[in-house]
């Protein structure tokens, strides 16, 4: 399809991806550096399983609380009002959420502090409730804590903002949490009596800097920030019905992961560690075009759900999820293949020794082969919401929630960490498929076909990719005896060069449409 002949509306949605993708690939990259500067000053010790497991809470909270309900609870409903009342209407409303929410998160985070210890007990139910490895835990909970309240602060004005189709500061905000945690690292840590406790003050000074980052956006916009009380706002009862089965039914990815860290502590020590190491590369690809596409697709999804236009409602959330495996299926064998090097090459130094990279790359290949369902659910998730259905999510959250732990107890002891890798994704993989059979029931007229073309034509072409970047690798492989950090990189630059150029040829010749949103968007970027 030729770009001028691009439906509008998909145009403004691909322009808002790109813009995303843009910020969050930024964001990923100083995300692998603050990885690679913990891995290279903590390793995967028992200081570094207790900065994950402190880290998690509060991001858990973030995903359940703030982006994983807040946001696409909110998103909707501000968003009719912006269609169908006044943008004055709207504000209104914003103002009367961030006065509650403000309330509701100082109350919350202050119980989070002073029940530090219960809730690391349940986290981490595997390092006992005394010990130096517990009260280390304690302490960094109790430290990175408030980061719940910044983040949830920002999760709203991301609604806001991506309401008014403004993606820019959103997506640049987790910059600035990568950058406070490498500044603490270095220049708070060496002064504290346990280095460790630095790097989480340096979460609190990253939340506080994304908070910052968005005041002057929202303001540009006309919303101001004088609180607002009027708790019977019928609009608030709308998105606090849209939240209570939100918070489980967004997020299930985040309670799968509660459970393998779990189930993790009771693991070999560096567990928790390979695991979150290898969810880290996995989020990379997940991040910079899966969430930034789902990101991108909500307001455009609830504008047309609000309109009751159901043609050009599936016809986004179909162009999206094509997009999203177009991209998603060669990361997922690119992964695969290079793996291990990839690993090597970012963690290997330091504390984090060879056995540290084995065990990492264990996990990386399971959570690997849940990344297509991993990105895909993303993009569902926001369908469902856009037209306000909360019941549907919630059903296959406990179908997926009861298949991971299942799934997790059966395999922890033969596989180790890499059967919780698993069993996330094999989890994952039932609520995607659930949530487009429910869907296709939800909207009878909805036609699967072009998608499921798509998908086949992409698999085609990732597995050309996959041939051509194997038999490459397995003449210059990346990593071997002698090898130079400098000739290990430029190898790796190499290959991901190859595997694009064969990939897009290969998609090209196969007639994949995706290609030209994707030639438009980057000839866009190059004439900026």
């Amino acid at each position: 399809m030729p770009p001028e002949h691009i439906n509008p509306e998909k145009r403004n949605f691909g322009r808002a991806a790109g813009i995303v993708s843009f910020f969050t690939f930024l964001s990923r990259m100083l995300g692998l550096a603050r990885d690679m500067v913990l891995a290279a000053l903590f390793g995967s010790g028992m200081v570094a399983d207790a900065f994950f497991v402190a880290f998690r809470i509060p991001n858990l909270l973030r995903r359940l609380f703030a982006e994983g309900s807040l946001t696409i609870a909110f998103i909707p409903v501000f968003t009719e009002y912006l269609t169908l009342k006044t943008k004055q209407d709207a504000f209104d409303l914003a103002r009367i959420v961030l006065t509650v929410l403000s309330i509701i998160l100082a109350v919350v985070t202050l119980l989070g502090i002073l029940f530090s210890p219960w809730i690391v007990r349940i986290q981490a139910f595997g390092f006992g409730s005394s010990g130096i490895k517990y009260d280390l835990t304690v302490l960094l909970t109790r430290i990175t804590f408030p980061y719940i309240f910044f983040i949830s602060i920002v999760a709203f004005f991301m609604g806001v903002l991506n309401s008014l189709r403004r993606f820019a500061a959103p997506a640049a905000a987790p910059i600035f949490l990568n950058m406070g945690i490498i500044g603490a690292a270095y220049l708070i840590s060496p002064h504290c009596d346990a280095p460790i406790v630095g790097v989480a003050i340096g979460v609190l000074i990253g939340g506080a800097l994304q908070v910052g980052l968005q005041i002057p956006w929202v303001m540009k916009e006309g919303l101001r920030l004088f609180p607002k009380w009027q708790p019977d706002h019928p609009a608030l009862k709308r998105i606090g019905l849209l939240m209570l089965p939100a918070i489980f039914g967004s997020a299930v990815y985040q309670f799968n992961q509660f459970v393998g860290t779990l189930l993790a502590s009771f693991l070999p020590e560096g567990s928790v560690s390979w695991l979150y190491y290898a969810d880290r590369l996995v989020q990379f690809p997940l991040g910079i075009f899966a969430i930034a596409i789902s990101t991108a697709a909500l307001p455009s999804l609830s504008a047309e759900a609000a309109k009751n236009d159901l043609n050009r409602f599936q016809g986004t959330l179909n162009h999206a999820l094509c997009l999203v495996f177009f991209i998603t299926l060669p990361s997922m064998t690119g992964l695969i293949i290079l793996g291990k090097p990839i690993v090597q090459l970012l963690f290997q130094r330091g504390a984090f020794d060879a056995h540290a990279s084995v065990m990492t790359d264990y996990a990386l290949l399971y959570y690997t082969l849940g990344l297509w369902a991993f990105s895909g659910i993303r993009v569902m998730v926001s369908g469902f919401y856009a037209l306000q259905d909360t019941k549907t999510p919630v059903k296959v959250a406990v179908i997926a929630l009861v298949v991971n732990l299942t799934l997790s107890l059966a395999l922890m002891g033969p596989m180790k960490h890499g059967g919780l890798a698993l069993a996330l994704s094999i989890a994952s993989a039932v609520q995607f498929s659930l949530l487009i059979v429910l869907l296709k029931r939800k909207i009878s007229m909805m036609n699967l076909r072009p998608l499921l073309m798509s998908v086949f034509r992409s698999v085609l072409a990732a597995s050309v990719m996959g041939l051509a970047v194997y038999c490459f690798h397995s003449r210059w492989p990346i990593a071997g005896p002698g090898t130079g950090l400098t000739a290990m990189v430029t190898r790796l630059a190499a290959l991901i060069i190859i595997g694009i150029i064969v990939y897009f040829g290969a998609a090209l010749i196969l007639g994949c449409s995706e290609i030209a949103f994707v030639r438009e968007a980057f000839s866009r970027k190059v004439r900026r």
